[in-house]
């Protein structure tokens, strides 16, 4: 099993989306809607799935540069897990900032922005390739010397404390308000008007933002999302949208000098050839979320069970998966995956070939189970 903080907490997270639910239920407000709470909670299971192979390699680089470079062996004590506990979000803001500032770093980031609600399970829409970009940022820890086994302890009750702040259900909540990332701070970095991109990257203490002069007080509600819309369910092509469109671009290139401006500057930024530096509008009433889906309420529900069982088969996968061979990991991972795009689709319906690849993929879990239970 996992000590994964983030893993162990997934039995709360579905029962604090939950309670939210059953709260906008009585209040009739609405935060979440299926189709998009659905791919939010995908990427999340995806990003999971995928971080049990690429935890290897970068728990593996931030041990061996503890193991060889490190200045000095700190203990394992409530000093040093408050002192990294502090340091980590310090490094975080950074990672945070630069994945906002570099369009390169922003395609392992934007994931998290795509969606247009915001909710609990907007929390758990993280990106596969994040961790790419993001790493070296905290490698400066293991210089320190901060064990590993802290370093990812810390690591995962940071993301923990991100989850409750994002929701609308929580105004201001008085003097914190100046030490802490709270719902009214994170909801301004996730709008998408003019004042409020690029602001309040803190994890958990909001004064960085201040200090580093990237703070926004929350005035209206934002309006949330990137400023060029997915316009899609597939949390696969999610992870990749942006990368695709970089490549669009760079293949179009005059010299080195531009491509390297493109990866590297701010997103948007292009040369005049093709057509200039993209700056983000005024959002206007007009503004209409994407919500592509399915017409039929018996599809609602078939997709929804469908989900709620695959999210079973992740959870077990992610609390078992050290029991796995990597033949077997890579089986439960493609499943997940596939059935996570698959719901995705179904969602848009446009393509006549998705009733067939749906079969294609219930067809492995009667397989799956028989392996499971008496191998083969």
């Amino acid at each position: 099993m996992d000590l994964n903080p983030v893993i162990i907490a997934i039995p709360i997270f579905f029962g604090l989306m939950s309670l939210e639910m059953v709260y906008e239920f009585i209040t009739k407000k609405k935060t979440y809607r299926l189709n998009d709470a659905i791919t939010n909670l995908n990427l999340g299971a995806l990003n999971q799935v995928t971080g049990i192979f690429t935890k290897v390699v970068t728990v593996g680089i931030y041990t061996f540069l503890f193991e060889y470079i490190a200045i000095v062996e700190l203990p394992q004590n409530w000093i040093s897990f408050i002192a990294l506990f502090i340091l980590y979000d310090l490094c975080f803001y950074w990672s945070h900032r630069m994945a906002h500032q570099i369009s390169l770093f922003w395609g392992g980031h934007v994931v998290h922005h795509q969606s247009e609600d915001f909710n609990l399970s907007v929390a758990l829409r993280q990106s596969s390739t994040a961790f790419i970009w993001s790493m070296p940022f905290y490698l400066p820890l293991a210089v320190l010397g901060f064990q590993p086994v802290q370093f990812v302890l810390v690591a995962g009750f940071n993301l923990l404390y991100q989850f409750w702040i994002h929701t609308e259900h929580i105004d201001k909540i008085g003097w914190l308000e100046k030490i802490l990332n709270t719902p009214s701070h994170h909801r301004v970095h996730h709008g998408r008007d003019p004042k409020y991109i690029d602001k309040n990257y803190a994890g958990v203490f909001i004064i960085w933002d201040k200090i580093f002069g990237t703070f926004q007080e929350e005035q209206e509600r934002p309006t949330y999302g990137i400023t060029k819309s997915l316009n899609s369910w597939n949390p696969v092509y999610a992870n990749f949208a942006h990368y695709i469109d970089l490549f669009k671009y760079t293949r179009q290139s005059r010299s080195w000098e531009d491509t390297k401006n493109m990866l590297f500057k701010h997103p948007g930024w292009l040369p005049d050839y093709l057509g200039g530096e993209q700056k983000p509008g005024t959002v206007t009433v007009s503004f209409e979320k994407y919500n592509a889906d399915v017409s039929f309420l018996w599809a609602k529900v078939y997709i929804f069970i469908q989900f709620i069982f695959a999210m079973v088969v992740t959870a077990f996968f992610l609390f078992n998966f050290s029991d796995f061979s990597m033949p077997e990991k890579g089986c439960f991972a493609a499943w997940i995956i596939y059935s996570s795009v698959m719901f995705g689709l179904l969602f848009e319906s446009h393509s006549k070939w998705l009733t067939f690849f749906e079969v294609v993929r219930l067809m492995c879990i009667p397989v799956g189970i028989w392996y499971i239970y008496y191998g083969i």
